[in-house]
């Protein structure tokens, strides 16, 4: 039998040589509060590429300055940002990683600087800031930084966007009627809460021609949040616009007390990809082979996205071929060794 997580994968006229993604992760190591890569970037994420993982995504990078989870994420909000993330993405690309980047904006979950915008005035919890309603001319300045960071990108050369609509941040804030109490064009039925992430993903179409990802959060954990077929409405107008992955986690929208399994958001990623006709990505306490395995042989997802396992191991693909018996390819300098 075939092995399918080290068999390649097209999306548009990108191929990765394996399902193996780096799930993004934030790293809040940008120095000087500035938004740059580091160091530390570079030993990060080459490191993967090195390891063999067939597309590493880069943590959330900030589309605005006052978007920014902390002082210390990434940044893609100016034309100096630039030469350090093609530096970066051509060191990767050294050593057969596809690349990508995660575009975000916080919004009420924002940690750093002083004020924080949202669709609604509604605080995350008792001890976070209240945000401010966003204006109609602050949803157009913020579509326009989606659109610039999306050509900064571009210009970085990374191969993949993935727009970050997940996790509780500014587009889910859009999303969910547990945070947008607006009553205008862009809040009420959920025709007009998907109209912010429409006009994101048209924005981002005007200057990116690549394959677009986005990552949503599946479950709400809430009666009175978004459900599965609120989900699969906004999966089929993405898909209508296209956008050619949905990356499927779950939460972060509401304080709520998620119980996690190996596996746990699988079941999302399946769902969406069977009933929308649209390539899936899992994620969720993804560790071992086998797993990711029979995720890919049961078509309940295209690609698996790995992360904290990543992080305790950075050749974690070297680790799920010995367990498979797949033999893949190995960096010349480590052949005695690998």
């Amino acid at each position: 039998m075939e092995t399918k997580l080290f068999t390649p994968y097209q999306v548009k006229d990108v191929t990765m040589k394996n399902r193996i993604v780096m799930s993004p992760m934030c790293m809040y190591s940008s120095g000087n509060e500035d938004g740059h890569v580091t160091a530390w970037h570079f030993t990060h994420y080459i490191s993967r590429a090195v390891g063999q993982v067939g597309l590493i995504m880069i943590e959330a990078t900030a589309v605005t300055s006052e978007g920014r989870i902390s002082s210390k994420d990434l940044g893609i909000y100016d034309e100096d940002h630039v030469a350090g993330l093609k530096k970066l993405v051509d060191s990767m690309k050294t050593y057969g990683a596809k690349t990508a980047i995660q575009l975000a904006h916080a919004g009420r979950k924002a940690e750093y600087g002083g004020e924080i915008i949202a669709p609604s005035p509604v605080p995350f919890d008792g001890r976070a800031k209240t945000p401010r309603e966003m204006t109609t001319a602050d949803i157009a300045e913020t579509i326009e930084a989606f659109r610039l960071g999306a050509l900064r990108a571009k210009q970085a050369g990374f191969d993949i966007i993935e727009i970050h609509a997940a996790h509780g941040y500014l587009i889910n804030q859009f999303l969910s009627p547990l945070t947008n109490k607006r009553l205008d064009a862009y809040g009420g039925e959920r025709d007009n809460r998907f109209r912010f992430l429409k006009e994101v993903i048209e924005a981002v179409k005007t200057v990116w021609e690549g394959p677009l990802f986005v990552r949503i959060s599946a479950d709400e954990y809430h009666p009175e949040g978004n459900q599965m077929e609120d989900f699969l409405y906004y999966v089929n107008e993405m898909k209508r616009r296209g956008v050619d992955l949905i990356d499927c986690s779950t939460g972060g929208i509401i304080p709520a007390g998620i119980q996690p399994y190996p596996g746990y958001q699988v079941r999302h990623a399946e769902t969406i990809r069977r009933e929308a006709g649209i390539a899936t990505g899992a994620v969720g306490l993804i560790t071992t082979a086998i797993q990711a395995e029979e995720i890919l042989q049961n078509e309940r997802a295209d690609l698996i996205f790995i992360g904290r396992e990543l992080l305790r191991d950075p050749y974690w693909p070297r680790t799920a071929a010995r367990e498979l018996g797949a033999a893949i390819e190995k960096p010349a300098p480590y052949d005695r060794g690998w």
